[in-house]
């Protein structure tokens, strides 16, 4: 029978964003929780998973109320918001999945010069010292630097970097097409007559 209805296609785009609503206070939550538990240390990273979770949030909760209302000026804002998400997500996620070895490492040596917190994280958590040498002079806050037997942290990191990027590239890629499932159903949605008001009108 299908979705073809007014009250159905109401009712999924109220469901697909009643998930992202979740999505992004799991993000919140997971950076917190990371943050006040200091498993993360750098500010940066709270703040940037975090200020992701906040934005997702209020364009979840703009579709979530242009659905209920049928309000046409919020569902265009969430539809051209959502367009420009989807782009953004999607490129990145073909990034993620087809970056080669030599582009990681060079990602990840920028990553590691440029913020001195995450290398204290990435130390203590990989037990390792410096990224591509260990210099013994350096501080090192990883278990093994007092017993002078740290290997570098470079081929630790390249270990996981690679099933990383490639988890993180599906997972994109599966909520960029969600994306685009939240486009289709907000045009068609903004483009039905709602049974319950003026059949004479067009909304």
């Amino acid at each position: 029978m299908g979705c073809a209805g007014f009250t159905c296609s109401k009712h999924s785009l109220c469901a697909l964003n009643i998930m992202y609503v979740m999505v992004s206070l799991l993000m919140i939550g997971i950076a917190a929780w990371g943050k006040w538990f200091g498993l993360v240390s750098s500010f940066q990273v709270v703040g940037g998973v975090i200020g992701v979770g906040v934005f997702l949030f209020f364009v979840a909760l703009a579709g979530l109320i242009g659905a209920m209302k049928h309000h046409q000026v919020l569902l265009f804002f969430y539809m051209v918001v959502l367009f420009l998400v989807f782009i953004v997500q999607f490129s990145v996620s073909s990034a993620c999945l087809t970056i080669n070895r030599e582009q990681q490492d060079q990602l990840l040596e920028v990553g590691w010069n440029n913020s001195e917190s995450t290398q204290r994280d990435v130390e203590k958590s990989l037990n390792c010292c410096g990224f591509k040498h260990v210099d013994p002079n350096d501080t090192c806050d990883a278990v093994c630097f007092s017993n002078h037997v740290c290997l570098p942290c470079a081929d630790k990191i390249q270990e996981n970097a690679g099933g990383v990027l490639r988890v993180v590239g599906g997972i994109g890629l599966f909520f960029s097409f969600t994306e685009l499932l939240g486009l289709w159903l907000t045009y068609r949605y903004r483009n039905q007559k709602d049974p319950r008001a003026n059949p004479s009108a067009f909304l």
